[in-house]
């Protein structure tokens, strides 16, 4: 059977979810847990993605998130094999962490309520799995946005909730509206209504045009340059921005860069600042700076003991649209 194909454009919101290679376990303790979290506000800080809930459990993961730039593929690729990377370093293994492609389920953004179906199922999970006792409230659980919604001091700084609660009829972010959807998401827990099968089945959720909206997504993304434009700035531009910044700050000139070493220190620099502020892999960088192959990069990179000793450049993030609501 053939892979469904993926379906990006900016502004499309996802819910995605990935299993542990063989359904083993992808945290051994809440160090992983942290440590994919770091990641994931890593990937978001280099995507843009906006994330409207996440939740961790023992062998899988879900995000609900939107993609101001059409880039779910590059950044999932890169959250992946990054995470991937550092489990095997910390616990000495080797191979795959997850098992086969994630799942990229699209939501409808044109109504909120497919939005919320999508995040109330996410934040209902611990308690769907047993995680979270009867008698015990749905925050119990630490490792998911809810208790984020809750209460602002646990929010990550790429977590965005006025899309939620405004659907919930919550006009403000304040004590009594945080209240309110608490009350109306242990009542869902209570009546099992967070079941949502819709979530379980199918590619999609959405109005019943949903799927002519997408089928016309992916016969424009086809078109030349027509998904260029529904971008402000794709990633492959921003990298080739970045390299030409960092060539010009260096004194390097781009006929240059052959005749250099393959591990100059410079080279490392500007290296290390793509893989820390773009998707990138490694492989494509290897090639734009002449530095050999993934692996050799790869080398180089992991010896690097202090990036910001190398790289005078200090990494930029890009800033979300919504900053300052949470």
């Amino acid at each position: 059977m053939p892979r469904p194909l993926r379906i990006e454009y900016a502004g499309a919101i996802y819910h995605v979810m990935n299993r542990g290679d063989r359904r083993e376990a992808i945290y051994r303790d809440d160090e992983d847990r942290a440590n994919f979290l770091h990641t994931l506000g890593e990937a978001c800080g280099k995507t843009g993605w906006q994330l409207h809930a996440w939740c961790l459990m023992g062998n899988h993961f879900h995000l609900v998130l939107e993609t101001p730039q059409a880039n779910l593929v590059a950044g999932m690729g890169w959250l992946l094999g990054t995470f991937t990377g550092r489990f095997n370093r910390r616990h000495r293994l080797s191979g795959h962490l997850f098992g086969g492609r994630y799942k990229a389920q699209h939501i409808d953004g044109r109504s909120g309520a497919y939005l919320v179906t999508a995040c109330d199922y996410v934040h209902l999970n611990p308690a769907r799995a047993g995680l979270v006792r009867a008698e015990e409230p749905l925050e119990t659980w630490r490792w998911s946005s809810y208790p984020g919604y809750l209460r602002p001091q646990l929010r990550t700084p790429w977590l965005r909730v006025d899309r939620v609660l405004g659907e919930h009829g919550r006009q403000t972010d304040g004590v009594g509206d945080r209240r309110a959807y608490a009350r109306r998401v242990e009542a869902l827990r209570q009546d099992g209504n967070g079941e949502a099968p819709e979530m379980k089945r199918g590619w999609r959720l959405g109005a019943e045009d949903f799927v002519e909206r997408l089928a016309e997504r992916l016969g424009r993304a086809g078109a030349s340059g027509e998904r260029a434009a529904e971008r402000h700035e794709t990633d492959e531009q921003l990298a080739l921005r970045i390299v030409r910044e960092a060539l010009a700050e260096a004194g390097i000139a781009e006929a240059e860069l052959l005749a250099l070493p393959k591990g100059d220190p410079r080279k490392v620099a500007i290296a290390s600042r793509l893989r820390a502020e773009t998707p990138m892999t490694r492989l494509w960088i290897a090639a734009r700076l002449a530095m050999g192959s993934a692996s050799y990069l790869s080398a180089l990179l992991e010896s690097r003991v202090d990036d910001r000793q190398l790289c005078p450049l200090a990494p930029c993030t890009r800033p979300s649209p919504h900053a300052g609501r949470w």
